[in-house]
């Protein structure tokens, strides 16, 4: 799959904010997430979460509407529709 664009906004001692642009056919690759965040998805669809054991679950966002996940989480995300998904990811650093 394509890489998923991210473009780091603001990053500094206490939050990193990150614009994530998913054009179809494009995906994070697997990674953990370090800090708490916050996703605000500006672009809806439905993204599809790849689990450590390989589980795939569809995800569908709204834009404007937020939600929360704990530092932690182990996922790869993948747009596997044929629209553009962006979201902007806000991590809370300790």
């Amino acid at each position: 799959m394509k890489q998923a664009t991210s473009t780091v906004q603001v990053d500094n001692d206490r939050v990193r904010v990150t614009e994530w642009r998913f054009p179809p056919g494009s995906a994070t690759g697997h990674h953990r997430h370090e800090y708490d965040y916050v996703v605000v998805p500006t672009v809806g669809g439905t993204l599809t979460i790849v689990a450590n054991d390989g589980t795939e679950t569809a995800s569908p966002i709204v834009a404007s509407q937020a939600y929360f996940r704990r530092a932690g989480v182990e996922h790869d995300v993948r747009n596997l529709t044929a629209a553009e998904i962006v979201f902007v990811e806000i991590e809370s650093k300790p």
